[in-house]
């Protein structure tokens, strides 16, 4: 090929790429076949966005991201779970990702009820909600206020359920200074902070021996930076200081709670641990050694476990 033609080629590709970008959603979302990426509106008149793929008469999973991601944080699992006869849809909750980047509205309550706007737009029925971190405390408040038939499985990875923040009645919890120097450093250099998480305890990283990945590192400050900082300022707070526990003992569908024993972000023991007691029909899995990210660092493990509860 010569470089004249590998230039046509490349302009001809741009100028196909840009007059697809000025599709209505409506035809774009036509185009794509059984991969649909598109937005639905709240009942607050909020623009949320999300990935639909696969056939719609299968079984959907519904994947909920971690602070301060998006639904891309899910791709391994999507892809994997679809290959797997699956119906997959990842949303990026309000604020974050490609979502619209709203002012207010970042608490459990309005995340939660963004979800089940979404589960009534695309009218999914006996689906299997997946929550990570913050997404697992997004999937026990609207898990335990679904619609009869909506829901028929839950799990929760790394969750923070029942919930976090260290108080007079929670006292084994994190202290609140660890929550107020995170809103101090997303404040001052939010794009730093953003290394540091990921670099640092997220994936475990900062163990001795540790495999780093790099690209994993720079997925996870392209999903932050794409979000809004307002949104994951107020986050912090809803993360940390949300009660999930009425909601736990609200859920009547089979839970899996899976977290890793080196958890330095939700620590097992005031999570996963507190949680499994709370819920009326659970099961949980731990794994010795890995991270709060395990799920990214460990995929084959976690998707086979994950697998076998859906299919259980």
């Amino acid at each position: 090929m010569t470089p004249d033609l590998t230039r046509r080629a490349l302009l001809k590709g741009a100028t196909a790429a840009a007059a697809l970008l000025t599709l209505p959603t409506s035809i774009l979302a036509q185009t794509e076949g059984p991969f649909t990426m598109a937005t639905i509106t709240t009942r607050d008149g909020i623009e949320i966005f999300y990935k639909d793929w696969g056939t719609k008469d299968a079984q959907p999973i519904v994947f909920h991201h971690g602070w301060p991601l998006s639904g891309d944080d899910w791709d391994n699992q999507m892809l994997f779970f679809l290959a797997q006869g699956y119906r997959v849809i990842a949303h990026d909750r309000r604020g974050h990702g490609r979502s619209e980047q709203v002012s207010d509205g970042h608490d459990m309550d309005h995340y939660a009820a963004d979800v089940a706007d979404l589960v009534r737009a695309l009218d999914l029925r006996d689906a299997i909600h997946i929550g990570h971190s913050t997404g697992g405390g997004e999937v026990a408040r609207y898990v335990a206020n679904a619609e009869r038939g909506r829901v028929a499985k839950a799990a929760l990875l790394g969750a923070v359920p029942p919930v976090m923040v260290a108080s007079e009645h929670n006292p084994g919890g994190v202290p609140l200074e660890v929550f107020d120097g995170f809103r101090a450093a997303l404040a001052q250099n939010r794009a730093q902070f953003y290394l540091d998480v990921p670099t640092g305890p997220f994936y475990g990283f900062n163990r001795e021996g540790a495999e780093v990945s790099e690209g994993l590192i720079r997925n996870w400050w392209r999903q932050g930076m794409n979000g809004g900082a307002k949104a994951h300022y107020d986050g912090i707070k809803a993360f940390s200081e949300t009660d999930f526990t009425e909601d736990l003992k609200a859920i009547t569908q089979p839970v899996l709670v899976l977290h890793g024993e080196d958890d330095q972000v939700v620590p097992i023991d005031n999570s996963a641990h507190k949680a499994i007691g709370l819920l009326r029909n659970g099961t949980l899995k731990t794994y010795p050694g890995l991270s709060h990210g395990f799920f990214a660092t460990h995929p084959d493990i976690v998707n086979a476990d994950l697998l076998a509860f859906a299919r259980g």
